[in-house]
C-alpha cells in the first residue's frame, strides 16, 4: 500500500507563513554563476582516448535524468540562490503582518544569526512538520526561484525519516508541481553530489545529521571528515567542499533546532553561507522570528492527533497480604450485576499457579484459591464498584483496577504490562478492522535478550518476554474466538502466534544475530542506519493486512525511528524517570491512523468520531497519576505562551479570517464576543472558560453567535479555545483503567 498525501489548510498556513515573508522578492529562475572545477591534471603517459562516434561532444546526444536534467559535471554552470532582495525593515514589517494574522506575539527585530533572518515554525508532533518544510521548498521555488537548500537534523534517526519522507512524497509533489525534489545525504567519501547539488538547476536538497555535522564541520578538528570539508581534495580537483557549498548560498532548514544549540554546530552552520535559516520543532527552546504555532492543545483540539489514554499500574501491600491479587477488569453487562476479573494464586497438589477468575459480590477468594492461607482472612468480595473501578472485600481492603498487591517481581509487572498492551489491542482491533485499519501495537526494551536469543548451535529462541507474549497472547485469544465465520474471525485464526510478533533491533554484521542498539556516551539514541532501514522499509507493509506482523518490539534507543500511524498501543517494559522520555514515547503513535487504501483518518473522512478511532493507550510502569503529571507538566512547559482570561482586552485586535480576508476585532466586536461568552454562561465571574463552554463544543451544541459576528464565527472559537486552562489537560488524556461500557446495540424490540 502506499499513503496518500492531501491538501490540508493547517499546512497549507504553515507553507504560507513563512513563503509569504518575502512578498516583494523578484522570481528567478536560477542564478547562473561560474562553478570553480579545480584542477585535473591527466598524467602525462595516459594515452589517448579512442576515437568515438561523435568526434564533436556536442554532437553527443542528451539525454535527461529523472529530474528533467542533462548534467555534466565538467561544465562550469552553477545556479545559487539569489540574494533577499528585500530590506530589514520590509522583512520585519512582512513578519509582523504574518504574525499579527497568526495572533503570535510581534517580533521586535529580526534574528539574524544565520542569514538574513531565522524564522520559527512550531508544530505538535505528527501533524507533519517534514512534509510542510519539504512543501516550502517547491513554494519558494516556484515564487522566487530558490532551489538550493540544506536540511539539517540532530539524529540519524531523523535523518533516515526525512530521506524516507521525501520518497514517498515524491510522486506527490510531482502532481502538484511538475517536477522532483533532487536529494541526498551529505557522505565526506562521496563528493561528486556536491557538484551535482552546484551544477543543477532543479529543487536540490542536502540532509545532514549533526553527529556527522558536528565532526565533519568543526573547523581545525584533528579528524578525517574535518580534515575532508575544510581542505582541499585531490579526488575533488583540489578544491575545499565547504567553499563549494557556500558558493550556492543554500537555505537552511532546522529540524528539531533545540537539540541543535551547541556552539559547534552554530558556527558550522555559519560556514555554508545562509541565505536565511528555517527552524522546524514542536519545543522550540531558543526563539527566533516565530511564524506560525501549531501546537499540542492547538492539534487536540482541531483533532489532528489521535487522544490519549494511560494504563497506570501501582504495586500496594495489604495488610498481612505478602502473595499476589490483581483487579484486571471489571465487566459489565446488560442483564447481570457487575463482575470482577481478578488474577490471584490457586492451590493445585503439585503447583501454585496465578490464575484469572470471573467473580461477583459473595465470592470468597479462599475457597476460590483452593483454600491459600493469605485469602482466609475477610477476603469475600462485598461491593464491585464500576464507576470508581474497585472491588471492597468483608475484611475493608479496596484493590483498584491498575493495583497489583503482594510478592511482586519486575517479571509480573511486565507480564501485566504485557497482558494489559494485548487486552487493549483486541479491545480496538475488531471495530478498526471492519472499517480497514490494521491496528499495531509496539513493545521497546531496552535489552534483546529479554525478547530473543541464541542457543549454542545459534539458532533463534524466545527470550523471557517473547515467551510471556506468547503465553498471554493464547489466553485471551481464547476471549475473543466465535463460532461465526466473520472476516474479522477469519483473521484471527490466519496466522499462528510465532508469525503475530516480530522484533526490530541492530544486527551484527558478523554474525548476523539481533543485538542491543548500541549509543555513544552522552547519547539517548542509536545511530544504527541498517536498524532504522529494516524499520523504514516495512513501514508501509506493516499496516497491510496481508503482513502478519501485529505486536512489534523494538530497543529503546530506536524509539526516534518509529513513527508509524497505525501504532494503537505503546508498552515501554522498563522504568523511566524521564519526564522528556515519557513525551518522546507517546510521541511515536501519536500521528492519525490510514486505513488500506492510505488515507489519512482525519476529521474529513471521519467527521466528529476522529478520537474515538483514533485512540493511543499507553501502557505505562507506574501509576496513572505519576505518569499523567509528569507527561501534562512537559506539555504544558512547552505550549505557547497563551492566555487564561477570555476578556474583552484579549479579544480585541486579533486577527481572524472570513473567507479569504482577513479581519481585524475592533473594540466593538470585541465586546459583543464577550457578551455572548456571558450571556450563555461560557465564562464565569472570573472570566474563566467554563465547563458548559467544552461540554457544548465537545456535543457540537455552541450556542450561535449574533449576525454580525457569524462571519466569523470560526475564528472566534479558535480564539476562545486558545485561551488555556489546567483542565484542557486533563480532557487530553484518559484513565485507561477505567471500567469499559460495552456498546449495546438495540434488539428487534426497538
Amino acid at each position: 500500500m502506499k499513503f496518500n498525501f492531501k491538501i490540508q489548510q493547517y499546512q497549507t498556513d504553515a507553507v504560507d507563513s513563512v513563503v509569504r515573508v518575502f512578498s516583494g522578492q523578484r522570481p528567478y529562475a536560477g542564478i547562473g554563476y561560474i562553478r570553480d572545477l579545480g584542477r585535473i591534471e591527466k598524467p602525462k603517459d595516459e594515452p589517448k582516448a579512442p576515437t568515438t562516434l561523435f568526434e564533436n561532444e556536442d554532437a553527443k546526444p542528451k539525454i535527461a535524468d529523472e529530474y528533467g536534467e542533462t548534467i555534466d559535471l565538467d561544465d562550469k554552470a552553477g545556479f545559487k540562490n539569489e540574494i533577499v532582495e528585500l530590506s530589514d525593515e520590509l522583512l520585519l514589517r512582512n513578519i509582523h503582518t504574518i504574525q499579527q494574522e497568526n495572533n503570535i506575539k510581534l517580533s521586535s527585530a529580526l534574528d539574524k544569526e544565520l542569514g538574513c533572518c531565522s524564522l520559527d515554525v512550531e508544530m505538535e508532533t505528527g501533524t507533519g512538520k517534514t512534509y510542510v518544510y519539504i512543501k516550502t521548498m517547491f513554494e519558494m521555488n516556484q515564487r522566487y526561484g530558490w532551489s538550493k537548500f540544506i536540511v539539517v537534523v540532530p539524529s540519524v534517526a531523523i535523518r533516515e525519516g526525512v530521506k524516507k519522507s521525501f520518497e514517498m512524497t515524491e510522486e506527490h509533489f510531482m502532481q502538484h508541481y511538475g517536477k522532483k525534489a533532487r536529494y541526498f545525504i551529505y557522505n565526506s567519501s562521496d563528493l561528486t553530489k556536491i557538484d551535482t547539488f552546484s551544477s543543477s538547476a532543479t529543487i536540490n536538497v542536502m540532509i545532514i545529521n549533526t553527529q556527522a555535522f558536528a565532526a565533519s564541520l568543526k573547523e581545525g578538528a584533528n579528524n578525517k571528515e574535518s580534515r575532508i570539508i575544510y581542505s582541499e581534495q585531490d579526488n575533488f580537483g583540489s578544491r575545499k567542499p565547504i567553499d563549494v557549498i557556500k558558493a550556492n548560498r543554500p537555505i537552511i532548514i532546522l529540524d528539531e533546532p533545540q537539540k541543535m544549540q551547541g556552539e559547534v554546530t552554530q558556527k558550522a552552520l555559519k560556514n555554508f553561507n545562509p541565505l536565511f535559516c528555517l527552524n522546524y520543532s514542536a519545543t522550540h527552546s531558543k526563539k527566533h522570528n516565530m511564524v506560525y504555532v501549531l501546537d499540542a492543545l492547538d492539534a487536540y483540539n482541531k483533532k489532528l492527533v489521535k487522544k490519549i489514554e494511560v494504563k497506570g499500574f501501582e504495586v500496594k501491600n495489604f495488610r498481612g497480604t505478602d502473595k499476589y491479587l490483581y483487579l484486571e477488569s471489571i465487566v459489565l453487562s446488560s442483564k447481570k450485576p457487575p463482575v470482577a476479573r481478578i488474577e490471584l494464586e490457586i492451590k493445585y497438589q503439585k503447583s501454585i499457579n496465578r490464575e484469572t477468575r470471573i467473580l461477583g459480590v459473595g465470592d470468597n477468594l479462599y475457597r476460590t484459591s483452593n483454600e491459600m492461607e493469605q485469602y482466609k482472612e475477610g477476603y469475600i468480595i462485598s461491593e464491585i464498584n464500576p464507576f470508581s473501578g474497585a472491588v471492597t472485600f468483608s475484611n475493608g481492603e479496596i484493590l483498584h483496577k491498575g493495583d497489583v498487591t503482594g510478592d511482586i517481581s519486575e517479571g509480573d509487572m511486565r507480564r501485566i504490562q504485557i497482558r494489559e498492551t494485548i487486552i487493549s489491542h483486541f479491545e480496538k482491533e475488531e471495530r478498526l478492522f471492519n472499517m480497514g485499519i490494521k491496528t499495531l501495537s509496539l513493545f521497546f526494551i531496552d535489552g534483546v535478550s529479554k525478547y530473543r536469543i541464541y542457543d549454542e548451535g545459534g539458532e533463534e529462541l524466545l527470550g523471557e518476554y517473547g515467551q510471556m507474549f506468547e503465553q498471554e497472547y493464547r489466553l485471551i485469544l481464547n476471549d475473543h474466538i466465535t463460532l461465526f465465520d466473520t472476516p474479522y474471525q477469519q483473521y484471527l485464526k490466519e496466522f499462528d502466534v510465532k508469525q503475530l510478533h516480530k522484533g526490530y533491533f541492530s544486527i551484527d554484521k558478523k554474525s548476523g544475530r539481533n543485538i542491543d542498539s548500541a549509543t555513544k556516551r552522552g547519547a539517548e539514541f542509536s545511530d544504527d542506519i541498517s536498524a532504522y532501514d529494516l524499520i523504514l522499509k516495512n513501514k508501509e507493509r506493516l499496516l497491510s493486512f496481508d503482513e502478519p506482523t501485529r505486536f512489534i518490539f523494538s530497543h529503546s534507543a530506536l524509539r526516534e525511528g518509529w513513527d508509524n500511524p497505525n501504532v494503537f498501543q505503546i508498552c515501554t517494559l522498563k522504568h523511566s524517570d524521564s519526564t522528556t522520555v515519557k513525551r518522546q514515547e507517546v510521541g511515536r503513535g501519536l500521528r492519525l491512523s490510514v486505513n488500506q487504501s492510505g488515507s489519512r483518518m482525519d476529521a474529513e473522512s471521519c467527521g466528529d468520531s476522529v478520537h474515538d478511532i483514533n485512540l493511543l493507550t499507553v501502557i505505562a510502569s507506574e501509576s496513572y497519576s505519576s505518569f499523567v503529571t509528569d507527561l501534562q507538566k512537559q506539555i504544558k512547559d512547552v505550549l505557547y505562551d497563551r492566555p487564561t482570561k477570555a476578556t474583552i482586552e484579549y479579544f480585541e485586535g486579533k486577527s481572524v479570517k472570513n473567507g479569504d480576508d482577513v479581519i481585524i476585532i475592533d473594540a466593538r466586536q470585541a465586546k459583543a464576543i464577550y457578551k455572548y461568552l456571558l450571556k450563555n454562561d461560557y465564562i464565569d465571574d472570573d472570566d474563566n472558560i467554563t465547563d458548559s463552554y467544552r461540554n457544548d463544543n465537545i456535543n457540537g451544541c455552541l450556542v450561535e453567535l449574533s449576525e454580525e459576528l457569524k462571519p466569523i464565527a470560526i475564528g472566534v472559537h479558535t480564539l476562545v479555545q486558545s485561551i488555556f486552562d489546567e483542565k484542557v489537560l486533563s480532557d487530553m488524556i484518559d484513565n485507561g483503567n477505567s471500567t469499559k461500557i460495552p456498546e449495546n446495540e438495540l434488539n428487534e424490540n426497538f
